[in-house]
């Protein structure tokens, strides 16, 4: 749920910046998403068991915090740093940010060798089927890393960063999308009135900045 909040936090906190957009245009999309981010969550709250102590919960929250805070500065930082650049091509700027992550992948991948030598139950490093694994992670490896990073490089180039930040309800309407195909089931009637909230915020918010 905290990680659902970050197109508000994203668009507030962008807002602040010398493209704002008077708050009483920019409100009521936001209002919209946040409803609509509270339904969906709270449908798939009620999914859920009660087997987390408190002390999961805590480092959970911890975790999370940090993740919306890293999360925050990143696509605003990454907006700013390539429109002050209309010369880099946002193809370069996806696998220069790709290269400059692969030695957080190597030490990612070592500290899994290191659990699963201790924690038997995957056959690291490629699995019980290598081919399977392997094109798995390239197709993940092309579409979500790549691609969505460079279509994500476009946009921040193009679109107002508190735009750019709503627009990041697709990611949380992708993973509910995911998540119902996974358990075979459609979404609730409150899961419903939520994804669409989350949809009619984003046009709203698109309509408010091209007014502008």
């Amino acid at each position: 749920m905290l990680i659902g909040t970050l197109p508000i936090v994203i668009a507030i906190v962008a807002n602040f910046s010398t493209e704002a957009l008077p708050w009483r245009r920019l409100l009521p999309s936001l209002l919209v998403i946040a409803t609509g981010i509270a339904l969906v969550n709270h449908h798939e709250m009620a999914l859920l068991d009660d087997r987390r102590n408190a002390q999961d919960y805590l480092l959970g929250t911890v975790f999370a915090l940090a993740a919306v805070f890293a999360w925050t500065w990143y696509p605003l930082r990454n907006s700013r740093w390539l429109q002050q650049r209309p010369a880099l091509a946002s193809g370069t700027w996806a696998i220069a940010q790709g290269l400059a992550t692969l030695p957080l992948a190597l030490l990612g991948m070592a500290a899994a060798g290191l659990y699963f030598h201790w924690h038997p139950g995957f056959d690291f490093p490629l699995g019980a089927s290598a081919g399977r694994y392997v094109g798995l992670m390239l197709m993940l490896g092309f579409c979500a890393s790549w691609l969505g990073t460079l279509l994500w490089n476009r946009a921040s180039r193009l679109l107002p960063a508190a735009l750019v930040g709503q627009l990041i309800v697709f990611e949380t309407l992708a993973a509910f999308a995911y998540a119902f195909i996974l358990r075979a089931s459609l979404p609730g009637s409150t899961a419903l009135i939520g994804i669409t909230l989350l949809i009619g915020g984003v046009i709203l918010g698109v309509r408010a900045f091209r007014s502008s």
